[in-house]
């Protein structure tokens, strides 16, 4: 079956009738409608889409803008993973499709948007991987298209986002580390210019000032956001002359990588270096000593997201008064035994070979 017409002259219907029975209409009866709706099945028609999109300047369609890297495509933990099944149970109450839009991790993610803005095959828009700078708020805000960010930048412009704590995460790390003693704390960042990297970073500097423990740049470990950077960073934190004696990390997981490397030199975690992680991802739920981290339901941050990008996209606005605000999610602590050393009750090992 190969259109509307098609079909009109299988029932000997006029068009009109056809359309208006195939898109609900009340002014035609339930019996012709029944009999419309079984015969598209039975003849296998599909509406043409794209042509129906042009006339009503719609596409129904949400996209949803990733990186694409090796690191993201071997990552079998990939957060948006989690996050899509609670945007689908939004955007299916009004029957809108949700499309995975990634951007290979080569390409200027600007660019790679202009495309898609230009071919108009979205209605709206959920960017991530927000940089410190972004030029995708202004395109898209100048395109009227309506967006919500995962996560927060410094370009101008009063747009929608939802983003981690990743202060809190930092503040609470810290505090648990210093009341368990430690002084030389190290972090894990980003290599990238990703924004979350910076308000990690500014947070945990600020936890440090106000427990009086100076900042020290070099246990500052810039490295990939997977588990082979979490090996570098081990890898680069048993280099340093003055070993810190606990690291926090901002990827989950970094730390399948980094137990791995602190253990090939004879350093336990949990014994010899408190480690503090990021997500409670399942794959690191099966790492010994069990990794102290923070928990989410990226299901219903998936609902947040669609929910507040629903309330900026003027048909559905209604539907969702109270979710045009920017939020901070909040992670709660898990506690494990892999930062159980504490500076004055446990004994370090003796250096490591590197």
């Amino acid at each position: 079956m190969k259109g509307i017409r098609q079909l009109a002259e299988h029932l000997d219907i006029s068009i009109g009738t056809v359309s208006r029975a195939l898109n609900g209409k009340p002014d035609v009866n339930e019996q012709t409608r029944r009999r419309v709706l079984a015969a598209a099945e039975e003849l296998g028609y599909v509406a043409n889409q794209s042509g129906r999109s042009l006339r009503q300047g719609e596409t129904k369609v949400i996209g949803l803008m990733i990186e694409s890297s090796a690191e993201a495509v071997e990552n079998a933990d990939n957060f948006f993973l989690g996050v899509t099944s609670g945007l689908q149970s939004v955007f299916a109450r009004h029957k809108l499709d949700l499309i995975m839009l990634p951007c290979p991790s080569d390409e200027d993610p600007h660019e790679y948007l202009k495309r898609i803005v230009a071919r108009r095959i979205v209605d709206a828009m959920i960017i991530s991987n927000m940089q410190r700078v972004d030029r995708r708020i202004d395109l898209l805000s100048r395109a009227k298209i309506p967006f919500v960010a995962v996560g927060r930048s410094l370009s101008p412009g009063n747009f929608p986002w939802i983003d981690l704590d990743f202060e809190g995460v930092a503040e609470r790390a810290v505090e648990r580390l210093v009341a368990r003693g430690h002084r030389r704390i190290a972090i894990t960042a980003p290599s990238s210019e990703v924004n979350l990297g910076y308000v990690f970073l500014e947070s945990y500097r600020g936890a440090l000032a106000r427990h009086g423990i100076a900042f020290d740049p070099s246990l500052v470990i810039r490295v990939k956001s997977s588990e082979q950077g979490g090996y570098q960073a081990a890898h680069e934190l048993l280099l340093l002359d003055e070993r810190p004696t606990a690291v926090i990390l901002i990827y989950e997981l970094m730390a399948i990588g980094l137990y791995r490397r602190l253990m090939e030199s004879g350093v336990m975690p949990g014994r010899d270096l408190a480690v503090i992680g990021f997500r409670d991802a399942p794959r690191a739920r099966f790492l010994n000593p069990s990794l102290s981290c923070f928990r989410m339901s990226l299901y219903d941050l998936g609902v947040a997201l669609g929910q507040t990008l629903l309330a900026h996209v003027p048909a559905y606005r209604a539907f969702y008064p109270e979710r045009g605000r920017n939020i901070v999610w909040p992670l709660e602590l898990v506690p494990g035994e892999s930062d159980a050393f504490e500076i004055g009750t446990a004994k370090r090992s003796s250096s490591p070979s590197g």
